[in-house]
C-alpha cells in the first residue's frame, strides 16, 4: 500500500524554556515522513526547498525508503523558514520571522506514479494547494487525513470549507477545533466538525493525549508522561505520520484499528518532544519504538470488576 505525504521541507529555529538553536531542519512533510517511516516503507513525497537545503537530510529519507521524486529544488531560492518562541508552559509560542521564500509560489506537481496511492497524508499547507494534489489525483485514495491550522480558518476559510469536503479524516488541536465549529465543548465542536466532510476527527490535546471521535463513537488516549520535554515543534505532525503510517501497515481504516493508530501517533510524537527538531526522530531504532508503544499500553491497561 503506497502512502503519499504533501507538505513543507523547511528550516526551523526555535526556541524554549530549556535551549536555543541555529537554523535546523523542521517542516511538517519531514516530521510526517519520518515518523510513518517507521512503520511502512512505501513512501512518497510532495514538497518544494531551496537549493540552500541540506542534501545529506533528503539522503537521510531515501534510506528510510520516502521517493523524492515529487520533491521540487528551486535553484537560486531558499527554503521556507519558520522561528518561533516558547513560553514556559510549552503549549504557547510566539512566532518571531517566517520567510515563505519557494513556499511563496509553490505549485505542487504529483508525478504520475503517484497519482494511484492508497493513503494521502495532506499536511498543513494553504488549503488551495492540498486542493491542487487532490485534483491531480487519478482515483480517490482509500483514505485521506489532512491537518490544518487556525492561520487557514482566519484567512481562508472559504477553501479551507472546499477541502474538508473532500477528506476522510481530520486533524487538529483543541483550541483550532473550537475556532473551526464555534462551539467551546470539544464534544459539541466534533459533532459540528463531522457535518462539514471528515468522517473522522482527531483531536490533539498534547500533554493531555488525543481524542477520536466520529459520528457513533468518542475514543481517548493520553499522552506519555515524560521528564524532559525540550521542542514541541513537530510533534503534532509526528502523531499524524504515526497515524497514517500505521494504518497504511495494516490496511485497516476502521475505528477500532485507528484507535490503535492513535497510540502509535502518541508514541512517535512522544519522541519528537525530546531532541530539538527531527534530531530524536531520525535515529530512533525499531526496538526503541517498541518499547515506547509497549510504555503506553501498559499506562492505559487496567483490571477492574464492576459490581
Amino acid at each position: 500500500m503506497s502512502l503519499l505525504v504533501v507538505g513543507t521541507v523547511a528550516f526551523d529555529a526555535i526556541e524554549t524554556p530549556f535551549g536555543k538553536t541555529d537554523k535546523i531542519v523542521g517542516g511538517a512533510a519531514s516530521y510526517i515522513a519520518l515518523a510513518a517511516s517507521y512503520f511502512h516503507r512505501n513512501i512518497s513525497l510532495v514538497s518544494v526547498v531551496g537549493d540552500d537545503f541540506p542534501k545529506d537530510f533528503l539522503n537521510t529519507l531515501t534510506s528510510k525508503g520516502v521517493d523524492l521524486a515529487g520533491l521540487q529544488v528551486k535553484e537560486g531560492e531558499k527554503s521556507f523558514f519558520w522561528s518561533g518562541r516558547y513560553h514556559n508552559d510549552m503549549n504557547s509560542r510566539d512566532t518571531l520571522d517566517t520567510q515563505l521564500n519557494v513556499l511563496e509560489a509553490f505549485d505542487p506537481v504529483v508525478p504520475e506514479n503517484y497519482k494511484e496511492v492508497d493513503f494521502l497524508m495532506l499536511g498543513n499547507l494553504m488549503p488551495l494547494v492540498q486542493q491542487k494534489v487532490l485534483n491531480q489525483l487519478t482515483r480517490r485514495p482509500k483514505l485521506i487525513v489532512l491537518d490544518t491550522m487556525n492561520f487557514w480558518m482566519d484567512i481562508a476559510m472559504d477553501e479551507l470549507m472546499n477541502t474538508l469536503a473532500q477528506i476522510d479524516v481530520l486533524t487538529i488541536n483543541d483550541s483550532e477545533a473550537r475556532q473551526l465549529s464555534g462551539e467551546y465543548s470539544l464534544v459539541k465542536a466534533a459533532q459540528k466538525i463531522l457535518t462539514m466532510g471528515p468522517k473522522v476527527l482527531v483531536i490533539k490535546k498534547g500533554e493531555h493525549g488525543a481524542l477520536l471521535f466520529n459520528k457513533e463513537e468518542v475514543f481517548f488516549a493520553p499522552a506519555l508522561p515524560l521528564e524532559d520535554v525540550f521542542d514541541p515543534t513537530g510533534a503534532g505532525d509526528s502523531f499524524a505520520g504515526g497515524f497514517i503510517g500505521y494504518l497504511a501497515k495494516t490496511q485497516d481504516i476502521s475505528f477500532e484499528n485507528m484507535k490503535r493508530a492513535i497510540i502509535f501517533g502518541s508514541a512517535m510524537a512522544s519522541f519528537t518532544v525530546e531532541k530539538f527538531g527531527t534530531e530524536r526522530l531520525i535515529n530512533l531504532s525499531d526496538k526503541d519504538v517498541q518499547e515506547r508503544i509497549q510504555e503506553f499500553i501498559d499506562l492505559v491497561q487496567f483490571d477492574i470488576s464492576l459490581v
